[in-house]
């Protein structure tokens, strides 16, 4: 058996807690940690016998006036070593004055470790191109209404269409897409176009936190409860009361877990750890998983959560929404100190088209984050996205590039044209029956599932438009 290479992360810090956090955390994926506490120890270590198995350098925190220098020193030994910047404070003006110094990628505290290990695997992919600035591309996107999400492919369509009617009761929901799609947008939109708009909305990452505390987090603790509880915590969904609670990866709950949150949901009443009694809550939670919940999922609990079951399907599967997305994107861009504003021409549009695009539209906006910062001129061009091409070429994913956009439906939608698709992938027109279903999934969706109103502006009438949804298999029910 081939012995795997040593893999070792600089990291720099001059807080020793900090260096003893980050290493167990790169420990789990095989990354041996070598701390230093100023750029003068980080360069001997980088010059010294072990150098060379240093893949990445971690920047345990930003300053405008020395971090420049300091990417500087470290590129002038090993100009080909990714630097990630770890930094507080206001992201995306940090990220693009990291990003000017020659970072590679950019992470904010706190960070999840999963967040953590995805950038390392990145950057030090040699065959990958380098971070693509995720948690900083979130933040271009603040809550938009539901008539505000970019898309006008007909799965992305029926999902708006489940959104919007499940945006009108309290009921559960579940939101089902690969990572990158947009699942929490999409949860803070249904909130937004909620009755709850003006309660509280928290949200949860449940893969971040330790199976051991998930209980105290989202239920609370009383003072005393185990040990190392020296005082009383509200539990979130205590807090989200009156509100909505999104749970990011519901699916990593332990099983005790899930069983506790199925009798909060069923009885609105919810005890923290420790305590006798119970708190009685109105909160609703929206729940997200990148993939289908597993059979080992409490029952229950998947019926009571997935009763209303909102699918996002991954950006290579609507390629068409691709340029809207983009200008969308690049707007967002420019709206934000330091960055230009930017157009963006047909051909680099027809590239990034024809890419998989296996991170989804979080992985589109840290692209044209990175492209926007290092554009020299008034517009992107196809010379801007070279990693895009050099990744499929490395990686050969059958997702890499998406072959089965026909030439005319591309220059259809270059062209700007209306939202509903006309041809297949085959170059022919699809048949009148898709068309007239997609017409009708985008109205639901433009209508936030008033279905008076949408049958109205379809100029039919209410019955005949339910006796359509029936014809054509669209599910409306939330």
């Amino acid at each position: 058996m081939r012995e795997e290479p040593t893999r070792s992360l600089l990291l720099l810090d001059a807080n020793p807690e900090e260096r003893r956090l980050i290493s167990a955390i790169a420990g789990r994926a095989g990354w041996s940690v070598v701390g230093a506490a100023d750029e003068e120890m980080a360069l001997a270590l980088l010059q010294g016998p072990h150098g060379r198995e240093v893949l990445a350098a971690l920047l345990g925190s930003w300053e405008a006036e020395k971090g420049p220098q300091l990417i500087t020193s470290l590129r002038e030994h090993r100009p080909s070593l990714p630097v990630i910047v770890l930094s507080h404070g206001d992201t995306v003006s940090a990220a693009v004055e990291a990003m000017r110094a020659g970072a590679s990628d950019f992470l904010v505290r706190p960070v999840a470790p999963e967040r953590l290990l995805e950038a390392l695997a990145a950057n030090a992919d040699r065959r990958r191109a380098a971070g693509e600035l995720a948690p900083v591309s979130e933040k271009l996107a603040p809550t938009l209404d539901l008539e505000q999400l970019i898309g006008a492919a007909p799965d992305f369509r029926a999902a708006l269409a489940v959104a919007a009617k499940s945006a009108r009761n309290r009921l559960p929901v579940l939101i089902i897409g690969e990572p990158g799609t947009g699942k929490e947008t999409l949860a803070r939109a249904i909130h937004a176009a909620s009755l709850r708009a003006k309660g509280p909305l928290l949200a949860l990452d449940c893969k971040s936190v330790p199976a051991n505390i998930i209980d105290s987090e989202l239920f609370g603790h009383e003072k005393g409860a185990f040990p190392g509880a020296f005082a009383a915590k509200t539990g979130k969904l205590v807090q989200a009361d009156t509100g909505t609670l999104i749970l990011d990866e519901i699916a990593v709950l332990p099983a005790e877990t899930q069983e506790l949150l199925d009798r909060v949901l069923a009885t609105g009443e919810v005890r923290p750890v420790g305590l006798n009694g119970s708190y009685s809550v109105d909160v609703r939670v929206i729940a997200t998983s990148s993939r289908a919940l597993p059979e080992d999922f409490l029952a229950g609990l998947t019926e009571r959560i997935g009763a209303t079951t909102v699918t996002l399907p991954p950006l290579r599967e609507r390629s068409g929404d691709i340029p809207a997305l983009a200008r969308h994107l690049l707007q967002r861009l420019a709206d934000h100190a330091g960055i230009r504003q930017l157009s963006i021409g047909n051909d680099s549009l027809a590239v990034l088209m024809r890419y998989g695009w296996p991170g989804n539209v979080r992985q589109l906006a840290g692209v044209l984050f990175r492209a926007a910062l290092q554009c020299e001129g008034n517009s992107l061009t196809a010379q801007d996205f070279p990693h895009i091409a050099t990744q499929s070429r490395y990686t050969a994913r059958q997702t890499d590039f998406t072959p089965t956009m026909s030439a005319e439906r591309s220059d259809e939608v270059l062209a700007g044209s209306p939202g509903i698709t006309l041809y297949s992938g085959d170059g022919h027109l699809r048949p009148l029956e898709e068309i007239e279903a997609d017409i009708i999934r985008l109205a639901i969706g433009h209508y936030r599932g008033r279905m008076t109103e949408v049958a109205r502006r379809l100029g039919i009438g209410r019955s005949t438009l339910y006796r359509k949804l029936g014809e054509l298999g669209i599910d409306t029910a939330a």
